[in-house]
């Protein structure tokens, strides 16, 4: 029986590939994605807490606002407080509206991974040279106003089209994090050549679990625990990576915000610590392009 397929990777056991170590030795990289968001006032598509009313709804509005006016430089300092470093897929429409978080991420030496420019649409649905010239604008927006040569990329609501990959590769992009398939990084073919998957949280994520599935702060917090314990222990037979995706509107919220330093306190404070690497999406995908050749699973050159 044959399915219809992506081919953009074959099938690979986590039990049946080669096995290495993140730098110094170390096993499990940790990585913190924030999302930092913005959405129209009254058209497309966004989140809501509560029943929607008819646009404009100004209650969703000002909720995904809360998290660029307050949520983020909240998080900012407690990932400061910690000494954590963060990545943040940051939508380009910020840019200019609020200068000041971009300035709290180039000032914190952070990493910004294309997030496209708004998350009121999603880019999917686009035909070909529409979608590609999307992709630029973000690449060279980013570049512009944010000062960075981005290489990461996160569609808005993880929306793809059959040639997403394709295109993002000849953009200049190095690795996505929207194909959730895999705890360790993974070649994806592309019709040029091929680009990295770097693990993304599709379950530890605050937005599905907190928004959708209603689990409570403290539910979360114990599911960021949980995670880390498991997959620190996992991690003695191979390297893997864990990811954390949160969002500034959702653990921006003072009650949620407590029980994610608790969290993250029990983590950077654990006894097992020095076998954890604190870093980047970035730099996962640095250390695994280093990496001999057939290391990684996935499409080999």
């Amino acid at each position: 029986m044959h399915l219809p397929h992506h081919n953009r990777y074959p099938y690979s056991s986590i039990n049946s590939r080669s096995d290495y170590s993140w730098p110094e030795g170390k096993r499990l990289a940790f990585y913190i994605g924030l999302n930092i968001e913005r959405f129209a006032f009254g058209t497309g598509l966004t989140h809501n807490l509560t029943v929607p009313i008819p646009a404009p709804d100004q209650r969703a509005f000002c909720w995904t606002e809360y998290g660029n006016r307050v949520g983020v430089f909240r998080l900012f300092d407690l990932f400061d407080d910690l000494g954590l470093p963060a990545s943040h897929l940051i939508n380009t429409s910020l840019f200019d509206y609020a200068p000041e978080i971009v300035a709290g991420i180039n000032a914190r030496g952070d990493e910004i991974i294309g997030h496209g420019r708004t998350n009121a649409e999603r880019h999917g649905h686009m035909w070909e040279e529409d979608e590609a010239r999307f992709l630029a604008q973000v690449r060279d927006e980013i570049a512009e106003k944010a000062g960075q040569r981005v290489r990461g990329w996160m569609a808005p609501w993880m929306s793809i089209s059959h040639v997403t990959l394709d295109l993002l590769e000849e953009a200049g992009f190095k690795f996505v994090m929207d194909w959730p398939a895999d705890d360790q990084p993974l070649w994806m073919k592309t019709r040029n050549g091929r680009i990295m998957s770097v693990p993304y949280p599709l379950e530890l994520n605050d937005s599905p679990q907190m928004l959708v599935r209603h689990a409570t702060p403290t539910e979360f917090e114990q599911m960021v625990i949980d995670q880390f314990e498991e997959m620190l222990e996992q991690s003695s037979k191979q390297p893997l990576v864990f990811g954390l995706a949160l969002h500034a509107m959702v653990v921006g919220q003072p009650y949620r915000l407590r029980a994610l330093r608790r969290a993250l306190q029990y983590i950077v404070n654990h006894p097992r610590r020095h076998e954890v690497w604190f870093t980047r999406p970035g730099a996962i995908y640095d250390h695994c392009l280093a990496l001999p050749e057939g290391t990684l699973p996935g499409y080999r050159t």
